[in-house]
């Protein structure tokens, strides 16, 4: 079947609701780890490339913190 979303196969339909609803968050988990390990990665290029003493690279992963601190905040 042919829809708006791209082509699903019948027997997707046919799985219980929260198979389906554990399989969103599953995938939702793996997008927003790759989203960290790719901040996790420019974080240690930005230290690296800088060369940034100890207490300069804390303070940059405490901002860093305080992001995701505040982006949790949104979602609640």
């Amino acid at each position: 079947m042919n829809n708006f979303f791209g082509e699903k196969k019948t027997e997707d339909y046919e799985q219980p609701l929260n198979v389906m609803l554990q399989d969103a968050r599953m995938e939702e988990r793996g997008a927003r780890a790759e989203v960290m390990v790719s901040r996790l990665i420019v974080l240690a290029w930005k230290i690296r490339s800088s060369q940034l003493s100890h207490v300069e690279a804390a303070e940059l992963l405490t901002q860093e913190a305080e992001k995701f601190q505040n982006q949790a905040e949104q979602l609640h």
